[in-house]
């Protein structure tokens, strides 16, 4: 039954992306001509030879019909913008994609088990909130253009893999650190533990049988990173100039090139798919007999710790920065003062316009941050939502898999660009690692072996909810979203330097960092205080979740 989900699901998906070029709502033939033609005026004879030629005359369902005839023998189309089969360039940049998450999955892996045996939390929440392409950026500067010890762009030998695994890695690391830390804890306050240590087993065996008992958990967000990896490389592909498939989209979409967003799309959905289904398969593997014999036990709710003395200082610090820049003018020009250092009349310096900066990132904070935080709620409510109220995940492991540029694209062709369009798009996105999470704590709850004693004295299932499943749950959960807010924060600016969603000059702090990083080297001022921001906001993130029991 999971499986006939799992297709049904995929064939909508699949015939929703097929009617892209008709939900979109412009003349196909006008947008080709004008993307291989971009000095000819459309007449009524060049817009008949290109629908002849594509054979647009067949109508929205005609065209549907001949895009799906051609899936099955690996027929995309062709491309409006070449001319050429989209195929050939798909399966190149497709492969291009799959060796780059999988090397930058190897240093996520590391990452993750650094952190968890440093109990790294505050480094875990700083290298999460950095963006991939700033840190893309950083490396080519220096081990590309001024060590010259790696290549700078393209993608020919494993040389050309090392900067951007890294650039990928070292966030995606970061949130999966997080929960495997929380998985570890978890597993180390089962009682089994202490049975163990009292019976004599080696400190090396029992560390075994905890890892992986949080294997279970740190499995599924797993296989979601790494489909997530393998479509949301956009940036860092963008920066090092890597065939990959992320910025084959990005191009397309830019283009209206809809066959290649097509093929795309369903590319990294089918992807998706197929993790999702083997982390499900890894995760019953690695229970067990205890999981398909309700033989699983319960960790004690852990309480809430007093708060560290100096735990709450990046809340304030970021606070401290709405009264002292909210009453400037974000917007004001002064060419005379462009990339001016930080002073007593300017904080933060300006920008390359002479706009201070203060002002922008503090009305930023309050655009970009706020909005960061309607969309975490929404995508933590649903996907808790989901995780707990739907056995299969083959919706969360489609939507892991779509990226938020091709989300936002086909938000987008319905609702238009803007702010709206953007937030609608990461919150589309945002929830399923959410509901894996929220899935893969719910299945191990319900298998625990006293919901057995529970239910055999009359619990009804909505009891068991609300006195078992939920207080194991949403704790954990609540925290994995928490920690999420600066990425989410991330999206949302990056989909608006792309044009799918804030324009500028609107003060946002990714296109803060987008438009400073040209300047970098000589005002680096410019770059530094976004990112301190987001580093900020990353480590009050991490301090506010640890406060959630």
């Amino acid at each position: 039954m999971i499986v006939l989900r799992r297709c049904a699901l995929l064939l909508a998906v699949t015939v929703t992306v097929g009617l892209l070029p008709v939900l979109a709502g412009r003349d196909p033939a006008l947008t080709v001509l004008r993307a291989r033609l971009t000095d000819r005026e459309p007449d009524a004879a060049a817009l008949a030879s290109v629908r002849a030629e594509l054979g647009l005359d067949a109508g929205p369902f005609g065209l549907l019909r001949d895009w799906l005839a051609g899936l099955p023998r690996g027929d995309f189309g062709r491309s409006w913008v070449s001319g050429e089969p989209a195929g050939p360039e798909l399966l190149h940049a497709l492969l291009v994609s799959l060796s780059l998450a999988g090397f930058a999955t190897v240093v996520a892996v590391l990452v993750a088990a650094v952190l968890v045996s440093v109990q790294g939390g505050r480094s875990a929440a700083a290298l999460a909130a950095v963006p991939e392409f700033l840190i893309a950026a950083v490396l080519l500067l220096v081990f590309a253009a001024r060590l010259r010890l790696l290549p700078t762009s393209g993608w020919d030998d494993l040389r050309y893999a090392v900067l951007p695994s890294i650039a990928l890695g070292v966030p995606a690391g970061a949130v999966l650190g997080t929960v495997a830390r929380d998985a570890v804890r978890a597993a180390q306050a089962e009682p089994w533990v202490r049975t163990w240590r009292a019976a004599g087993f080696t400190r090396h065996r029992v560390r075994a049988a905890v890892a992986r008992r949080a294997a279970s958990v740190v499995g599924a967000q797993l296989a979601l990173v790494v489909a997530g990896l393998l479509g949301g490389a956009v940036a860092v592909e963008v920066v090092f100039a890597v065939p990959g498939i992320g910025r084959l989209a990005v191009n397309g979409a830019l283009a209206q090139d809809m066959p290649v967003v097509q093929g795309c799309a369903l590319v990294v959905l089918l992807v998706g798919t197929v993790t999702g289904a083997i982390a499900a398969g890894v995760q019953r593997l690695v229970l067990g007999p205890a999981f398909a014999e309700r033989g699983m036990q319960s960790p004690p709710i852990r309480p809430v710790p007093r708060p560290g003395r100096f735990s709450l200082v990046p809340v304030f610090l970021i606070v401290a920065v709405l009264p002292a820049g909210l009453w400037r003018d974000p917007l004001a020009v002064d060419l005379t003062a462009r990339l001016l250092p930080p002073s007593a009349r300017h904080p933060f310096g300006t920008d390359a316009l002479g706009r201070d900066l203060l002002a922008r990132i503090a009305h930023g904070t309050v655009s970009t941050v706020g909005l960061a935080i309607v969309v975490t709620a929404v995508a933590l409510l649903l996907g808790l939502a989901w995780g707990l109220a739907v056995r299969g995940s083959g919706a969360a492991d489609l939507a892991n898999a779509l990226p938020p540029t091709i989300a936002a694209l086909l938000v987008a062709t319905v609702a238009g660009p803007g702010v709206f369009g953007a937030a609608t798009a990461v919150a589309c996105v945002s929830w399923a690692p959410l509901a894996a999470h929220a899935r893969s704590l719910a299945l191990e709850q319900h298998a625990a072996q006293h919901l057995d004693a529970v239910r055999a004295i009359g619990a009804g299932r909505f009891w068991v909810l609300r006195r078992h499943v939920l207080p194991a749950v949403v704790p954990a959960v609540t925290r994995n979203a928490v920690v999420r807010l600066p990425g989410i924060a991330l999206g949302l600016a990056s989909l608006g330097f792309l044009g799918l969603g804030a324009q500028p000059p609107r003060p946002e702090w990714g296109l803060l960092l987008a438009e400073g990083m040209t300047y970098a080297e000589r005002a680096p001022w410019t770059v530094a205080f976004p990112v301190a921001m987001l580093v900020l906001l990353g480590v009050s993130a991490l301090t506010l979740a640890s406060r959630i029991r």
